[in-house]
């Protein structure tokens, strides 16, 4: 259903359906739920324990990364299509270490070598490249993602782009940094004033193209590229908006807990809260009265 237009004392505005707004209502209600029932699991896990050690797992992906970039990358292919490096397998490979010895009560779910007890109250979610293609060609938007879901939500999320000199630290709800400076995410209720990323409309179905069409015709300017470094620029308020398919848990679990921290939103395009089972579509607003409008163009 697209947007109503109304006007205002000869202003245009956009507002949403009334069914767009309840259907938010309902979805901010049981979000602020599992909240507080998150919370109280907090009580007995040390988070400021768990914020270092994912800082630790980010600083294996950054060495990694840098040594790889100076000593060069080996390139093979997987069943689908994408690329995967050498580099990627040795990164995961070393963190789950890390977590086993650790924290062998925790699980894990990684990009290179699947999931591991998913019923744990915390799963590390690793992406140890994120932005492979960007990695081998050297274009400096490649970065490690370490998330650290509670109860099978995002909860922890550090993003770390090491050609960037970036490092963004969050936890859902309570605060984000980049690089030790606290952020938060800008004001824009509107779509029209939208400044908005999309990693690439390649990773779109046909079918999902026209919703994406949808978008761009509504928002200020559409971005395209920036893989998952979008996300930490929408938490730190340099964007409004960030719509992408063809993503994954290891994709969006750390990524959702800064945006949040930050006081942002991440959902799936249907709104649903982020979980192990999300399908690949998602979308982001600094604002979080930008969401409906955002949903309605993509439901």
């Amino acid at each position: 259903m697209p947007l109503r237009r109304a006007r205002t004392s000869g202003t245009e505005v956009h507002s949403a359906p009334l069914s767009s707004l309840i259907r938010y209502m309902f979805l901010t209600l049981r979000c602020a739920d599992a909240r507080l029932n998150r919370m109280r699991t907090m009580t007995a896990i040390d988070a400021d324990e768990i914020l270092l050690f994912a800082q630790r797992l980010a600083d294996v992906g950054r060495a990694g990364l840098l040594r790889a970039r100076a000593e060069g990358i080996r390139v093979d292919t997987k069943a689908d299509g994408s690329f995967v490096t050498g580099t990627d397998r040795a990164i995961e490979a070393r963190m789950r270490r890390m977590i086993g010895e650790t924290y062998p009560d925790h699980g894990i779910l990684g990009e290179e070598y699947g999931p591991e007890r998913l019923d744990a109250e915390v799963v590390w979610v690793l992406d140890p490249v994120d932005g492979t293609a960007p990695f081998i060609a050297g274009i400096p938007v490649y970065g490690t993602l370490i998330g650290a879901a509670l109860g099978g939500r995002p909860w922890i999320g550090v993003l770390d782009y090491p050609a960037a000199g970036d490092r963004w630290v969050g936890m859902e709800g309570l605060f984000a940094e980049r690089n030790g400076a606290r952020v938060r995410t800008r004001r824009c209720s509107a779509l029209a004033g939208a400044l908005t990323t999309c990693s690439s409309p390649d990773f779109f179905r046909d079918e999902d193209r026209p919703r994406l069409d949808r978008v761009r015709k509504e928002v200020r300017y559409t971005l395209y590229g920036a893989s998952s470094l979008a996300f930490g620029l929408l938490a730190a308020g340099s964007t409004d908006l960030a719509v992408d398919s063809g993503l994954k848990p290891y994709d969006v679990f750390a990524p959702a807990a800064v945006i949040s921290g930050a006081g942002g939103i991440m959902t799936e395009w249907s709104g649903a809260g982020i979980t192990f089972a999300s399908q690949d579509r998602m979308v982001a607003v600094g604002d979080p009265d930008l969401h409906p409008a955002a949903l309605d163009l993509l439901g």
